[in-house]
């Protein structure tokens, strides 16, 4: 989820999830102070109703008892001259915040709450101005408020009278009181929820990712790279977090090249001491021979300067591998193509390294399957630095004293296809997968023996993909090896040259 979607989430959690919590609480509690005011006042309401008017409501609780009086004050007006009657009447009231008090002219001979009449009568109509429309009696606000029912009458003695209902409107129905503290409690609590739902979906949603991404911030700092975070795409915190993922990969990627270099170039420069350090040995010795007169004849001075030259040759060889391998390692291999006849080229080149190897013993067997005029778009230099690279690595490692490399030229589609198949002691399969890593060395006492940089199977790889080929080993132990490699031909109708 975006951050934009998450904060106009976050905005609907503040404000409809209250706004929905507020409807049901308030509505659950009217629903049950309503209940609980008719079942305990038998006054027939609603709580909205309680809360905007609730003189009514105090009027409705005392009507029972007024109405009663109204019918004794016509019919029976000697009642009220009867104190058990009275008591009777206030003791109806008691239990619904009212009480009753009694006027004989202008004197009060009975009260249900003296204290408070005394306080109150001096704001009490007088006999004939109370009217019987007012149902709902009058209210009076003194210093305790209260609402006042009347009914005047006349005493047997003919003197005037009223009786009074008065209830006091500082005490509500304990059900309004109750309602209103269930509200505000009912409120805070809400507010309570929506904070700990909103603070539970931030820290989910948002922290916890944070939080996460800190821990591995730290991780990293103490070089631990190996510490894997996952994160959501979809949204800005996730994707930092995916963003840090890749980072870390790549970074522990940079190191372990970094750290495979270094150990690439610590066994490179263990090669390069022991393949400089022979030829160096025999220029010297060959010179000091020379010097000290060892070589007393023309014959020997002649077998002497020949075996200098050749030792330097291999040092001046084995600097141009060095450097072609700086070249390769900085992709900056330095290419001429031209359109190249494979049968022409391929005869050449094979004449040459033919020559070569008859000397050391070794037979080539060479096939060309290919159509004469099949070309191939290649560096000529390069390609022929991979053959005799490929070649150079059979003829090491042949071991045996009539040796045989069997070399095939054949058509392949789009491609062509060369084969390098000798007859020596073959590669290990643990090992076949890792022939063209620069500075493998599948038996490395062995290698050490027969010297090389271990760089020459590396630059065929390097150069031959550049072409848009590719190179591959297939070995068997005890029977011999074959490297093959493509090249792609070129499409009729191109240019020759």
């Amino acid at each position: 989820m975006k951050l934009k979607s998450r904060l106009l989430t976050a905005f609907l959690i503040i404000t409809a999830l209250p706004v929905f919590l507020i409807t049901l609480a308030v509505g659950t509690i009217i629903n049950y102070q309503d209940n609980a005011i008719q079942q305990t006042y038998d006054v027939s309401t609603n709580t909205l109703k309680i809360l905007s008017n609730p003189l009514q409501v105090l009027n409705r609780l005392t009507r029972g008892v007024y109405n009663e009086i109204v019918l004794t004050a016509l019919q029976e007006p000697k009642k009220f001259e009867d104190t058990d009657y009275l008591e009777y009447l206030n003791s109806e009231l008691k239990g619904k915040y009212s009480y009753l008090a009694v006027r004989k002219g202008e004197e009060f001979i009975y009260s249900g709450n003296a204290t408070n009449l005394h306080t109150i009568k001096n704001s009490f109509p007088l006999f004939g101005e109370y009217t019987t429309d007012r149902e709902g009696g009058i209210y009076i606000d003194e210093n305790r408020p209260f609402l006042l029912k009347q009914q005047d009458f006349y005493y047997s003695d003919g003197t005037e009278g009223s009786i009074f209902v008065i209830t006091d409107v500082n005490t509500l129905v304990p059900q309004i009181k109750s309602s209103a503290i269930q509200v505000v409690c009912s409120l805070v609590f809400i507010v309570i929820i929506t904070a700990a739902v909103l603070i539970i979906w931030i820290y989910k949603s948002i922290l916890r990712p944070l939080n996460t991404l800190h821990a591995a911030t730290d991780a990293m700092k103490e070089g631990n790279l190996d510490y894997s975070i996952e994160g959501d795409p979809e949204d800005e915190v996730g994707q930092l977090c995916v963003d840090f993922e890749e980072m870390r990969v790549r970074l522990k990627e940079l190191i372990d090249v970094r750290l495979k270099y270094e150990k690439d170039m610590k066994e490179l420069i263990s090669n390069i001491s022991h393949d400089l350090r022979t030829p160096i040995t025999a220029i010297k010795g060959y010179a000091e021979g020379i010097l000290d007169g060892v070589a007393d004849t023309k014959e020997k001075q002649e077998k002497y300067v020949k075996t200098i030259y050749t030792k330097a040759s291999d040092l001046s060889a084995l600097v141009d591998e060095l450097s072609l391998y700086s070249k390769i390692d900085c992709n900056t291999m330095p290419y001429t193509f031209s359109y190249i006849n494979i049968k022409d080229y391929f005869n050449d080149c094979i004449s040459e390294i033919a020559l070569d190897l008859e000397v050391k013993n070794i037979e080539i067997d060479y096939v060309n399957e290919t159509n004469p005029d099949t070309k191939v778009e290649a560096d000529a230099e390069q390609l022929k630095r991979v053959i005799n690279n490929i070649v150079g690595n059979s003829v090491k490692y042949i071991g045996i004293k009539h040796g045989r490399i069997k070399i095939r030229v054949s058509d392949s589609g789009e491609f062509i296809r060369l084969s390098f198949e000798d007859n020596g002691s073959g590669i290990a399969p643990k090992d076949l997968p890792f022939v063209f890593d620069r500075f493998y060395r599948a038996d490395a006492s062995r290698n050490l023996a027969k010297g090389g940089s271990g760089l020459g199977l590396a630059i065929a790889k390097k150069i031959i993909e550049d072409h848009g080929g590719n190179i591959w080993a297939e070995s068997e132990e005890g029977k011999g090896t074959t490297i093959l490699f493509t090249l792609k031909k070129c499409k009729e109708g191109m240019e020759h040259e």
